[in-house]
């Protein structure tokens, strides 16, 4: 078949190119345009509502985590047997869980409307944050599905050699949403809720487009009769926690890195932590980007029993990340000042909070790249439980350890170099595991 032959051409760096550069473009686009949204809310709104925004995101994370584990860990299973030639059973089984995720949708819509007047109330904030976060969630909630199956059509559009048209959906989306932040926004008034609208709209393209492309029998994958094989379920649940757990526990360590700055600066590191925050996820998906583009190529070559091209693949990887590492690290630290102020005005007390903090969190883009891969790769590889102990260590064990530790020791700046810290202690586990499991995989 034509959609196969891209995985049956040689690994070079052009072939995984043509698989990452569109995944790569589609995750900076998103976090672009997600940047963008805080644009306009810092800008038309204030910072209050964009600290609304921050305090939201660890609700969301929840909300959306059970999708992020099958999409990823489905989308392994999936290909796997793809690489197996076991095509009917494959499609069976991806037809089955996007009908999971659409339960599972409205579920989480539900229990996030009855969760989140409690949360917010804990949270000691003001009145005026507090109701900028409560009319922005309610708004954003309305979407869960929409944006869970774009979590999943994302995936499984690169799965089907279609990165392409997913990119595609994302800018459409982004230029979307842009339009309408400005629309709702600027020219209705509609405030905070008009950026959640705006956004849950378009967040949605991709799961329309999503929905014809998969009934087309034209697709590499395409709906067709499920067949309920609960076995399927777990191993993708399995495979995928770690990008579960990631999602979870980043939810809660936003909830601290939150806590943290309300009880040493106020409301305003709130907003200094959003900003860095926009310009951390900015840079990493850079990585996200490249490990979902090849993360189809390994569950393929690893089904098909290919060690020689699943070990150049990896390899080849690996010079790119570290490449990329240090123009990021390059560009973040010149271009600190530019990006701050494009959020927070110089005289605003923000804007030297997230100065500060950007130039210290900056370290940690020299380590994240490859802990990002090394927990995609061993997802890919359908070792969920590796991968699991990565990002679980990563994003929840390490990021705890620092943020009780330094904060007590340096204050303010001890918040900054928590996620570096943690972040190099991540890199040194990946190294160890990557080690530990090379014979195994022959990479």
């Amino acid at each position: 078949m034509e959609q196969q032959t891209v995985y049956l051409k040689p690994v070079t760096l052009k072939n995984i190119f043509k698989f990452a550069v569109p995944t790569i473009a589609m995750t900076v686009f998103m976090s672009f345009y997600t940047m963008v949204d805080g644009l306009f809310v810092s800008n038309l709104i204030g910072t209050n509502a964009l600290s609304a925004i921050n305090l939201t995101a660890p609700i969301i994370q929840l909300v959306t985590a059970i999708s992020t584990m099958l999409a990823t860990g489905g989308s392994a299973v999936i290909m796997k047997k793809m690489g197996a030639q076991k095509t009917k059973e494959a499609r069976e089984d991806f037809t089955f869980l996007i009908l999971v995720n659409i339960v599972v949708g409205f579920v989480m819509c539900g229990l996030g409307y009855l969760a989140m007047d409690q949360i917010f109330a804990g949270m000691n904030l003001s009145v005026d944050v507090a109701n900028y976060c409560t009319e922005y969630l309610s708004r954003y909630l309305l979407f869960t599905i929409p944006i869970l199956l774009m979590n999943n059509f994302t995936l499984y559009m690169i799965a089907s050699e279609k990165a392409t048209l997913s990119l595609v959906c994302s800018v459409a989306g982004g230029v979307l949403n842009m339009m309408l932040d400005y629309v709702f926004i600027a020219v209705l008034d509609m405030g905070i809720s008009g950026a959640a609208i705006a956004t849950g709209l378009g967040y949605s393209v991709t799961a329309i487009v999503g929905l014809f492309v998969f009934s087309s029998k034209k697709s590499l994958l395409h709906f067709q009769r499920p067949a309920f094989r609960w076995k399927v379920l777990a191993n993708a649940a399995t495979n995928g926690c770690s990008e579960m757990a990631t999602a979870l526990v980043t939810g809660i360590i936003t909830m601290m890195f939150n806590w943290t700055m309300l009880h040493y600066v106020g409301e305003n590191g709130v907003a200094a932590v959003t900003i860095i925050m926009y310009v951390l996820m900015f840079v990493s998906s850079l990585y996200t980007g490249y490990s979902y583009g090849v993360a189809p190529m390994i569950s393929y070559y690893c089904g098909e029993q290919n060690s020689e091209k699943l070990k150049k693949l990896i390899a080849i990887s690996m010079r790119v990340i570290a490449i990329i590492s240090v123009l990021t690290v390059t560009a973040s630290f010149l271009l600190t000042e530019p990006l701050v102020s494009v959020f927070a005005r110089p005289n605003d007390p923000v804007y030297d909070l997230a100065v500060t903090g950007n130039r210290i969190c900056t370290i940690a883009l020299f380590f994240i790249g490859f802990n990002i891969f090394a927990s995609g790769m061993f997802t890919a590889l359908s070792n969920g439980v590796v991968s699991a102990i990565l990002a679980f260590s990563r994003s929840f064990v390490f990021m705890l350890i620092t943020m009780l530790v330094l904060p007590a020791i340096l204050g303010v700046n001890g918040i900054w170099l928590a996620t570096p810290a943690a972040e190099l202690m991540a890199l040194l586990l990946s190294a160890v595991m990557f080690l530990k499991y090379r014979k195994r995989y022959q990479y």
